[in-house]
């Protein structure tokens, strides 16, 4: 029962910390090891962004029924190769093989070594200035209809640096969007769209490792919190796209640098174990 019970909490965090660009990787460090419960394992943390997914499978399914649809044409098609939403299939299928091909080489480190509290408090600091500086001089110009396969790639590079815990799919993403010139509204689109094959693929694949690491959740308290990661991330999105359309992203810089600094500060007075 009280696995199921901190599955819940963990999976109220996914939810909520998944798509803000704050890491919720780096949460999903942090506050186990707050509350006590230790690190919950790299495979528990990949498997409960299945939840998070679906929500956004589900968010988005019109757009990607109709990407997928026209870049399946498109392959047959000659003439639909030109079409925005042909072009985005291939955006989407280059941009995620950094995450795939970086994933697999360095699962082990990513595992290990990244989940450091040392590292991922000085990450939250120093992506979150990133995030801060390309969102106040990054341009505002650039809708998603407008992305090119370099962009796909830069994008799809950065989303990588996110198999560090600390650093923030979105945030990585986001921040380099930002510096491209895209407005928050299309950058933040992107994202999610772009995190689909990465997420699903990882979480699938970690699914064989639920119940063998230190420290993991077995398969019932894991399937609850992927669910309850579901419903709040559902309305997390919904929150953040109606957020971004108007606001900056100001709040979540400061609150990356205020918990990388609360980490580093609590690992100092030995209140936290790296």
């Amino acid at each position: 029962m009280v696995d199921v019970l901190q599955a819940v909490v963990l999976g109220l965090i996914q939810g909520l910390t998944e798509f803000l660009p704050i890491s919720s990787s780096a949460h999903l460090r942090i506050f186990p090891e707050l509350f006590g419960w230790g690190d919950p394992g790299a495979a528990f943390t990949a498997v409960i962004q299945i939840g998070t997914e679906l929500a956004v499978l589900i968010y988005f399914r019109k757009d990607i029924l109709r990407i997928a649809s026209m870049w399946l044409r498109s392959l047959v098609k000659p003439e639909l190769r030109g079409h925005l939403d042909a072009r985005m299939g291939w955006f989407i299928i280059v941009g995620s093989l950094p995450i795939v091909v970086l994933g697999v080489l360095l699962k082990d480190v990513i595992e290990q070594d990244f989940r450091n509290l040392y590292v991922i408090g000085v990450l939250l600091i120093v992506m979150g200035v990133v995030l801060g500086v390309a969102d106040r001089f990054g341009e505002t110009d650039k809708e998603i209809k407008q992305i090119t396969l370099r962009d796909a790639l830069l994008m799809g590079g950065a989303q990588a640096l996110a198999l560090v815990p600390g650093v923030s799919r979105s945030g990585a993403t986001l921040s380099m969007g930002r510096a491209l010139g895209y407005n928050r509204e299309a950058a933040t689109r992107y994202a999610f769209l772009l995190a689909i094959p990465a997420v699903v693929g990882a979480g699938l694949f970690e699914l064989k490792d639920i119940g063998g690491q230190a420290n993991s959740y077995g398969a019932v308290p894991t399937a609850v919190a992927t669910v309850v990661s579901f419903v709040v991330g559902y309305a997390a999105i919904a929150w953040l796209l109606r957020y971004v359309s108007t606001r900056s992203y100001t709040p979540f810089v400061v609150y990356r640098i205020a918990l990388g600094t609360a980490t580093l500060l609590l690992l100092g007075a030995g209140v936290l174990t790296a």
